[in-house]
């Protein structure tokens, strides 16, 4: 991030725009990376406790390094800029950013950048790892593929990262080169784009993806579904032009599924219940709730209406997709399909037991038979995230006296999405909620983008135990 910062700083002298923040943002960067390599072993083997301390920190001190250049040259307060950073890094594109006029296009570009440096983050280092230490049920992903009922992708984890940047890199490329042929602003093109495949959300346009052409909102859909999408999956579509693996994969089939399933029922109650001033015919009530369901089930938060303006009955289908998330092994966040999938497989089997006490029946998830400890991994993990939802709920509910900015914030905030409904809905901005409120946001942001367990293990003394010995 230090020699980012340090490039990015060059870019703010050529475009005439403030460099301090940049500079000083690449000062601390290096400064602390060169002290990190020195102090460690690179001969060392990482522990299972070092291993997941060091996740949870990575993921924090990043963000904080990250928000000096908002903080220097935005002139957002602190607070407020680790508010952006933390959203930006963790994909999650919720923004305290009230006026976007302060920002030039260095900052807009940094912006976007962390959002791309985050999604790829997260598949290469902290879903391998993660799946590594069976965290959250993710040994059921299969380390290099990152889902049920597919096959080792390859065993090392640099030959992996190589894989899944191919895909990711030419799908941005190809976002961006047809947001700009549907007339997107060259800039913003490249900029959504960034922010389109790691289901992340910040747009430099404060209107999100509003005023773009219809035509730029169905690509947008297009490549937030290929994002929510898991990317070894479509590297063998793209490059090995396999696409068996792909319809096989049972979690991508109910993705498409209920993506279809939601947006249709969207559109019909956009046609049946309208809001002020939206009147939409057919194609527009399509277009929009494909967009939007598309864009809160993949967790990447674009918009391409006020849907906080919306019929109550609208607005409580995008809250249920809240809870959906996309494939694993893509950038998007929350609950994930697949877990999903677990669960449905344990209740259905209880539903059977209840008839058959004294049947020997298999957990099952398409063909393959899991083991009862992946039941109790995904049970807990669910747990944790209701649970981290429910008390931020009520926390932010009573801070801001409003209950449904509390719930929305909270949902969204745990899942990654970014947007919510009242005074944080997608036009919006976090700018206005009190410290406290920001500050749960910030930890619910940075637990849900590594899936809870590693934070909430810092609250434990049997970890810092087994650091010590």
């Amino acid at each position: 991030m230090g020699l980012v910062m340090l490039a990015l700083e060059l870019l703010a002298l050529v475009l005439g725009e403030s460099p301090w923040g940049f500079l000083f943002g690449a000062v601390v960067g290096l400064l602390f990376g060169l002290g990190f390599l020195r102090m460690g072993n690179p001969r060392h083997e990482p522990g299972r406790a070092e291993a997941l301390l060091s996740i949870a920190l990575i993921w924090l001190l990043v963000p904080v390094l990250g928000a000096i250049p908002f903080h220097i040259s935005g002139g957002m307060p602190y607070l407020d800029a680790l508010f952006e950073a933390m959203s930006g890094f963790t994909t999650t594109g919720a923004t305290a950013l009230s006026d976007f006029s302060q920002f030039g296009y260095s900052l807009f570009f940094w912006r976007s950048l962390m959002q791309w440096f985050g999604g790829v983050g997260f598949l290469v280092l902290v879903a391998a790892l993660l799946t590594h230490l069976a965290v959250a049920g993710r040994q059921l992903f299969i380390a290099e593929s990152t889902g049920v009922q597919k096959e080792p992708f390859t065993p090392r984890l640099r030959t992996t990262a190589r894989s899944i940047l191919k895909v990711y890199a030419l799908l941005t490329l190809g976002a961006a080169l047809c947001y700009w042929a549907a007339g997107v602003p060259p800039f913003e093109a490249l900029c959504n784009a960034l922010t389109t495949l790691p289901a992340a959300g910040f747009s430099p346009n404060p209107r999100s993806f509003e005023e773009y052409s219809p035509m730029a909102q169905w690509f947008g859909t297009l490549f937030m579904f290929l994002g929510g999408a898991g990317f070894v999956l479509q590297y063998r579509l793209f490059f090995t032009r396999d696409l068996r693996p792909l319809l096989r994969d049972v979690e991508f089939r109910f993705y498409t599924l209920i993506v279809l399933a939601l947006s249709l029922v969207l559109a019909l109650f956009l046609m049946t219940h309208h809001a002020k001033d939206m009147d939409y015919t057919w194609s527009e009530a399509i277009r929009h709730a494909f967009f939007n369901v598309t864009s809160i089930v993949t967790t990447t938060g674009y918009a391409s209406a006020d849907f906080a303006l919306w019929a109550p009955a609208a607005q409580a289908i995008l809250v249920m997709a809240m809870f959906v998330g996309g494939c694993a092994g893509s950038g998007a966040g929350g609950i994930k399909i697949i877990r999903w999938l677990v669960v449905g497989a344990f209740v259905r089997r209880e539903l059977v037991r209840s008839l058959h006490p004294q049947a020997i029946l298999p957990l099952r998830v398409g063909s393959r038979n899991l083991g009862e400890e992946v039941m109790r991994s995904v049970a807990a993990f669910i747990t944790l995230y209701l649970g981290l939802v429910a008390v931020g709920a009520v926390g932010i509910a009573l801070l801001e006296n409003d209950l449904v900015l509390g719930f929305t914030a909270s949902a969204q905030a745990v899942g990654n999405i970014g947007p919510g409904l009242g005074e944080v809905g997608p036009m919006g901005s976090y700018a206005g909620l009190e410290p406290l409120s920001k500050l749960i946001l910030i930890f619910q942001m940075w637990a849900g983008r590594i899936e809870l367990v590693p934070v909430f293990l810092l609250f434990s003394p049997q970890l810092w135990r087994k650091l010590r010995g």
